[in-house]
């Protein structure tokens, strides 16, 4: 029931077709008898800036879950961060602080990696492969780099946007060996697709799929479908993979607690969502 003492919690990005977390959050909402409601906004780059500053005059926000386009630029419009952000350069959650300016943090990464490490793989001394670096692949790289991993390659056909990356795990994570400039999976324990292919019918496969051990575990990012052909291919190879969901159910937790919301595991999130495709 939506009343005047509703709170919002806007999920801001573009296009909004893709987005998964309003059916997630609002049925556990409904479950625990929160007065909140997760809203799709669609706001394109040009717009944002100006938006996501007014949406917070509204006196009944609670938050804001950022997507793509703008979990990068978000970092620049916002008064304090995390180190985490800093790391990863690209920010997916604001609040407004008690003083009225705008605070923010990441949980992509975190996600990701609760995911991974539940399904049991050891991320201590690992090999691990990040094809893209955008807001979410920089977020998952700068979890990866706090988790004991040995070594991350990060690629992206921007080089500079990968080389950027680089350089700050290497700044804020000394004795990890960092490399960048290709996206051969071979020899890899982990490799991450962190770019929107599979995002729409017939894209190309991120990596030569080819070049990938079946002792390798896969990690997708793509959330318009459950198993993209990305993740299809892996598996046929005999690979383990986590699909982009769960990622997401993994780091809605972390978020919970930040909006200041009670918290919920994973699998109790999993038993209420009414995820559709």
């Amino acid at each position: 029931m939506i009343n005047g003492h509703t709170e919002l919690i806007a999920h801001i990005g573009y296009p909004t077709h893709s987005f998964k977390s309003p059916m997630i959050y609002n049925p556990w909402f409904e479950k625990t008898g929160v007065n909140a409601l997760v809203v799709p906004m669609g706001c394109q780059s040009a717009d944002y800036p100006a938006f996501l500053r007014s949406l917070f005059t509204l006196t009944n926000i609670r938050g804001a879950l950022i997507t793509m386009p703008h979990k990068v630029v978000t970092v620049g419009l916002l008064d304090e961060v995390t180190p985490t952000v800093r790391v990863a350069g690209a920010c997916n959650a604001v609040r407004r602080l008690p003083d009225g300016r705008l605070g923010g943090d990441q949980f992509d990464g975190a996600g990701f990696v609760r995911g991974v490490q539940r399904k049991g793989l050891a991320l201590g001394g690992a090999r691990v492969l990040v094809v893209g670096s955008g807001g979410v692949g920089c977020a998952i790289a700068a979890s990866l780099a706090g988790s004991g991993i040995a070594h991350i390659s990060v690629f992206d056909v921007n080089a500079a946007a990968a080389e950027g990356l680089a350089q700050r795990i290497r700044e804020n994570y000394t004795d990890i060996d960092v490399a960048t400039g290709h996206c051969d999976p071979a020899g890899f324990d982990l490799v991450v697709n962190a770019t929107p292919m599979g995002m729409n019918e017939g894209d190309p496969l991120p990596i030569d799929v080819s070049r990938l051990s079946p002792d390798t575990f896969v990690g997708e990012v793509v959330m318009r479908t459950e198993m993209t052909a990305f993740l299809t291919a892996a598996a046929a190879r005999g690979c383990r993979v986590q699909v982009g969901s769960d990622m997401l159910f993994e780091m809605i937790p972390a978020y919970l607690e930040f909006f200041g919301f009670p918290s919920a595991t994973a699998q109790e999130l999993r038993e209420v969502a009414r995820l559709a495709y």
